[in-house]
């Protein structure tokens, strides 16, 4: 007997028993575990120890070339109905994908140990908590996930004897010889499937140790099952930071925001305010469940208890609090590492060090025709480290939200922004949600992208019905938070950003602040409500009135030709797309006529 859970102890019996691992160990969560599985590692030379100085209590993992991002061909939606996984999902029979995945699950953890990690999405507390189990042979992804959820003996406490989330993953290479045993990053990217199965609330992931392929309670639980759960419950898993605004009267509001990638998402979490007696507070960096309160308010929790953040670009320029984050007690995957035993990556700080040992472990100088980053590097740290961190972050309860935020990077057409009409134009906006690809890969740099609420890769169902439900939300008796659109991205005509981002961002927030507040008047425009120019305080910015102008232009030929994609976009959805939404498709193309 593993537990007092019957469904568990059932379930470790059928996966050893397919697996076939050489030992199986059940996750307290407690320290000393963890200092053995990091000693372990350091061991076998899978972890290097930081300096104990400079970063005190830190790890740097490097993982194999070929397993380094999140591959979304290799992503499926098994629902029993293929029109339910829709048409922005890969879709596979779930019988036929089950007997593939056997095939591939059996045998594949011989010589590993098996890994029963229970862990608790939420509050431990709190009524809008889940449960899962994920069972792993990856020492690597144990630890992520002790940093970055509630894990061990106090989530089967909460769980007691009922069903839960079943997350089973493998690095898919079983230990045969003594090459097998010294692989420091095992996986095997050629079998590499992650499939989902909606209905039966269950994750088979295979063949990659990294990310959100391997770290199954972050994507593939918090937001495809999560989704599906939430449809069929009543509430909403969202792709959203949450964050507490506080005014210089000390009111406070609470905000949850969506952003494609690329688009300033960790930095608006972590956001260190410009303006005087303006504060933020961060309760979440990337995912939100949303539930309706028996007095109508929407409340917030963040299902994380830690951040997973990517580390190029992130400095003491762009973001301070993030820096500050991780200064001791972190996870660093595919980063640099400094002569002097510290992570370094592109963008931390003007000028690189004269050398550096590169993710993949060559030798770097600025000189080198590589970069010393992956890309997609990583940085995993429990989220109380954070220095702006809220104080009911881990609240049952969780917080009210007052509005709600979408955007995404457009260089023309969007302004800075807009507050939707009312819920179904607001709902409309996320629907509506592009924008333009930042990496120079095939071609595609600056391709209009959709990315609807920011789901588009996470939405474990058909997306017009993941509409449908956004639209359901309006009742009778609910506090309606109200909705944004913001659009940091807006460039002038020497393709220069005209608004500063970052720290200038709360002047944005300030107004959406006093609009929730109803202390703020705003203009009507068919694209939604705009600020007036007087109203966006600007005190100590430079900023050309022109400039402002172009901020919060509505350009009708730019929109004539917007409407004119959406309702392209649209007929993807077919006749799961609402009503509703071809209704505001065809009011803002006549608009514009």
């Amino acid at each position: 007997m593993w537990s007092d859970n019957r469904y568990l102890n059932s379930w470790i019996q059928e996966v050893a028993t397919l697996c076939q691992p050489d030992a199986t160990a059940l996750l307290t969560g407690s320290p000393e575990e963890m200092k053995k599985l990091e000693e372990a590692l350091v061991l076998k030379q899978a972890l290097i120890p930081l300096s104990s100085t400079l970063r005190p209590h830190s790890f740097l993992a490097r993982s194999n070339p070929d397993d380094v991002a999140r591959v979304e061909d290799r992503t499926f939606i098994c629902s029993l109905a293929k029109e339910d996984a829709g048409p922005t999902n890969n879709w596979k029979d779930p019988q036929e994908m089950k007997k593939s995945l056997n095939g591939l699950f059996a045998g594949c953890m011989r010589g590993r140990t098996l890994y029963v990690v229970p862990f608790c999405m939420g509050p431990l507390s709190s009524p809008y908590s889940r449960v899962a189990v994920q069972i792993t042979d990856s020492p690597y992804v144990v630890l992520n996930m002790h940093l970055m959820t509630r894990v061990g003996l106090p989530a089967l406490e909460v769980l007691k004897d009922n069903p839960f989330v079943k997350c089973l993953h493998s690095v898919g290479k079983p230990i045969v010889d003594a090459k097998d045993e010294a692989d420091s990053w095992p996986c095997n990217p050629k079998e590499l499937c992650i499939a989902h199965f909606p209905e039966e609330r269950e994750v088979w992931s295979f063949g990659s140790g990294y990310g959100g392929n391997a770290l199954l309670n972050k994507k593939c639980f918090a937001l495809r099952i999560a989704s599906k759960m939430a449809r069929d419950e009543g509430w909403l898993a969202e792709h959203m930071l949450i964050i507490g605004l506080t005014n210089p009267e000390g009111k406070k509001r609470y905000f949850a925001a969506s952003f494609p990638s690329a688009c300033g998402k960790t930095n608006l979490a972590m956001l260190t305010s410009c303006l005087p007696g303006w504060k933020v507070e961060c309760v979440g960096d990337d995912i939100a469940w949303l539930n309706w309160a028996a007095d109508g308010t929407l409340r917030a929790i963040n299902p994380e208890a830690g951040f997973f953040g990517v580390a190029p670009g992130t400095s003491f320029k762009s973001n301070p609090n993030a820096m500050l984050t991780i200064r001791e007690n972190t996870l660093f995957t595919n980063v640099a590492l400094t002569d002097e035993g510290d992570v370094w990556w592109e963008g931390m700080t003007d000028a690189p060090p004269k050398h550096l040992i590169s993710w993949t472990g060559a030798d770097w100088t600025s000189q080198s025709r590589f970069t010393a980053a992956q890309a997609n590097a990583r940085f995993t740290v429990h989220i109380s480290q954070c220095p702006i961190i809220d104080p009911a972050y881990d609240a049952a309860e969780g917080v009210p939200i007052s509005g709600i935020i979408f955007g995404g990077r457009r260089a023309t057409t969007h302004p800075l922004v807009r507050e939707a009409l009312n819920w179904s134009h607001g709902v409309f906006l996320g629907a509506s949600m592009t924008s333009e690809t930042t990496a120079a890969a095939a071609g595609e740099l600056g391709r209009i992208r959709h990315d609807p609420f920011s789901m588009l890769p996470f939405c474990g169902y058909n997306m017009g019905d993941y509409f449908a439900h956004w639209l359901s939300m309006e009742k009778k008796g609910r506090k309606l938070p109200k909705i944004f659109y913001v659009n940091w991205f807006q460039k002038d005509g020497q393709g220069k950003f005209i608004w500063p981002g970052f720290a200038d961002n709360i002047r944005v927030l300030k107004w959406m602040f006093e609009r929730v507040e109803d202390s703020r008047e705003a203009k009507q425009t068919p694209i939604g409500l705009l600020p007036k120019p007087e109203d966006l305080d600007l005190s100590g910015l430079k900023l050309q009135p022109e400039l402002l102008q172009q901020l919060l232009a509505v350009n009708p030929a730019h929109w004539k030709k917007e409407a004119s994609e959406l309702s392209r976009y649209f007929a993807l959805f077919g006749d799961r797309l609402p009503e509703a939404l071809s209704n505001e498709t065809v009011q803002l193309q006549k608009a514009f006529l």
